[in-house]
């Protein structure tokens, strides 16, 4: 038993047995351009900015995530040592830039079903300022400082956490600080105004999803006066196809699609809008 997962034992014949032929994440990727109307997001973008409660594009699309993985759950998998485990929680993984510093750092955020769009912002806002602090060291920081101090045995280091986390008996010390065990990786690239990509996902830690956003684009559209424009936002979507099945993530980015098209729905929790939730963790 991993202290990051539990293992999936009612999982399709089919998904039990992909991980054997398809061992690497790398190997498993699928990717699709998931075009978002921007015209809803702005509206509503404006409307908080008005009522002076900032929302920002990337607090939107996690929250949409959060209540999309409460609803489907499997998205929120992965795969380590050809088993199939669930996720003990909602990790968001993300890059802060650090200014006036030419170096990154990568961290991740902890959510919950209960979390409203504003929780969700939140924690972003807390995040983001805690990890720009100057000379600010978050865990993962300390962790490749400690590494690169044994140089000399790095490789063998890294050989044994990378061992250590396929038998699922890496301390929880160490998935805490490592970005890579989330349940998702986001990067907003329009922040850098740069178009999205479809970022991998790494072989390393249990992230399954990588979703990027980037610079607003013109989709063109069929109709029946001609072709229209649409202004959209694209995301580059990468995804672990071992984990759940095809229809299942469609059903999961159409939902996540809807959210973005009415942002008012994320203003209540998946939690709240389905109470049996907590009766079901009660019994």
């Amino acid at each position: 038993m991993r202290p990051d997962g539990i293992r999936v034992k009612d999982a399709d014949p089919m998904y039990s047995l992909i991980p054997y032929f398809l061992t690497k994440r790398y190997d498993s990727m699928n990717m699709i351009t998931i075009d978002l109307p921007e015209e809803p997001m702005k509206d509503y973008i404006n409307k908080k900015r008005r009522e002076k409660t900032p929302v920002s594009h990337l607090a939107l699309l996690i929250a949409a995530y959060v209540q999309v993985v409460a609803e489907f759950p499997a998205i929120n998998r992965f795969v380590k040592n050809k088993r199939i485990f669930q996720h003990k929680d909602i990790t968001v993984s993300m890059v802060v830039l650090r200014p006036g510093n030419d170096n990154d750092t990568m961290s991740k955020i902890y959510f919950t079903p209960d979390d409203t769009l504003m929780d969700v912002q939140n924690k972003i806002n807390e995040y983001i300022t805690e990890n720009r602090k100057d000379n600010n060291a978050n865990k993962l920081d300390k962790w490749m400082n400690v590494l690169l101090k044994v140089r000399p045995v790095v490789r063998i280091a890294i050989d044994l956490i990378t061992w250590l986390d396929n038998i699922g008996l890496l301390p929880m010390a160490v998935i805490k600080a490592s970005p890579f065990h989330a349940s998702l990786l986001v990067s907003n690239l329009a922040s850098i105004r740069t178009n999205h990509i479809y970022h991998h996902v790494y072989e390393f830690g249990t992230t399954s999803i990588a979703i990027t956003m980037g610079n607003m684009e013109e989709v063109p559209r069929r109709t029946r006066d001609g072709i229209v424009f649409d202004r959209c936002i694209p995301l580059g979507v990468v995804m672990d196809e071992r984990i759940c099945s095809g229809h299942y993530f469609a059903q999961a980015f159409t939902r996540m699609r809807e959210y973005l098209k009415n942002p008012e729905l994320l203003e209540t929790s998946y939690a709240a809008k389905h109470p049996e939730l907590a009766e079901d963790k009660a019994k």
